[in-house]
């Protein structure tokens, strides 16, 4: 009797969704324009630590300056639905407010699942186009609409066509201490 009500709460829990896997820890990454002669590889946002949120930490992924274009993405390895997918941005380990200087370099990026490596091939997940320094969440929780399938989960900043929304930083940056997708 007992495996029975076991079994039970565990399939309804399952059921309402409140478990979850992270499928994207410790899985290949890449990304474009990685910062030269440093450990700040791509692989840092899917380690699974996010107790040192500086790029001294050795936790975060961090993308060379001056750039207009920022992409990043993780390789599932196989399809997988997605329901939600969490990203941790770099705050130096600073209070995340409108006078951190991070805020700027987040805003305005977007989130796309696909089963090819090119963001153009999949679907977008999430596009910001209404937060801002003040509003911007971190760490910043987007739950795609059709909960979509695929295989990598790809992050896209771009700073190609000015003018920029107020707040917005001059150029594109990839700063991820963690991407978790669920």
């Amino acid at each position: 009797m007992g495996n029975v009500v076991f079994f039970f709460i565990l399939s309804a829990s399952l059921h309402l969704g409140q478990f979850y896997e992270n499928v994207a820890v410790n899985k290949s990454a890449w990304q474009m324009h990685p910062y030269p002669n440093r450990d700040w590889g791509a692989d840092r946002a899917v380690d699974g630590r996010m107790s040192d949120l500086s790029p001294f930490g050795g936790q975060c992924t961090i993308s060379t300056y001056n750039k207009k274009i920022a992409e990043w993405r993780v390789d599932l390895e196989k399809v997988h639905v997605i329901d939600h997918i969490v990203i941790q941005y770099r705050t130096d380990n600073n209070e995340w407010s409108a006078v951190n200087a991070y805020t700027t370099r987040f805003l305005g990026f977007s989130v796309y699942v696909s089963n090819t490596t090119t963001k153009e091939d999949g679907i977008l997940c999430f596009m910001d186009s209404i937060f801002t320094v003040e509003t911007l969440p971190n760490p910043m929780t987007m739950k795609c609409p059709d909960r979509e399938s695929g295989r990598y989960v790809i992050y896209y900043n771009n700073r190609t066509h000015p003018p920029f929304p107020e707040g917005y930083s001059e150029h594109a940056f990839n700063e991820l201490c963690e991407v978790e997708v669920y």
